[in-house]
């Protein structure tokens, strides 16, 4: 298992892992199409900010993307894991990495807006809620938000 900066050239596959993994949650057909453009990625997004991958068994496995809200925030924008590898430590793995990498990056606090049914894990990380933001593509859906204290 290695975690490695993510490559502009792998925006689709990266894109297709995270509507797979959203999928898990049991959402429907119309959620997932509702949702699809908020979780796509442009290979500019990976090429501007920190976003890394996890290869595990000679393929992709999981991701995340950091995004900086301002010079003392930066927002997890995405972490998602292969259904059929959560729960195997990939998502802790790629979190830890996540912390790591934004506290070198001089970041004193990392924002989580969570879909509800992750929250659990986050928060097993370490992230305490603060909050809620609303859903990019549902209209009146909230999502929890959660932030990590990196000092």
């Amino acid at each position: 298992m290695q975690v490695r900066r993510a490559e502009p050239g792998e925006v689709e596959a990266l894109a297709a892992l995270s509507l797979r993994s959203k999928a898990y949650w049991g959402y429907d057909e119309a959620f997932m199409v509702a949702t699809a453009p908020e979780l796509a990625l442009s290979p500019e997004q990976l090429a501007r900010y920190p976003a890394h991958v996890l290869e595990a068994e000679g393929r992709l496995a999981g991701f995340y993307l950091l995004e900086p809200v301002n010079e003392r925030e930066v927002e997890l924008s995405a972490l998602f894991v292969e259904p059929d590898a959560i729960g195997w430590g990939y998502g802790r793995r790629l979190m830890e990495h996540a912390i790591a990498r934004a506290k070198r990056l001089g970041f004193r606090a990392m924002l989580i807006p969570s879909d509800p049914n992750a929250e659990p894990f986050y928060r097993a990380m370490g992230a305490e809620p603060i909050g809620t933001v609303p859903s990019g593509s549902i209209l009146g859906r909230e999502l929890p938000l959660l932030r990590v204290d990196l000092e």
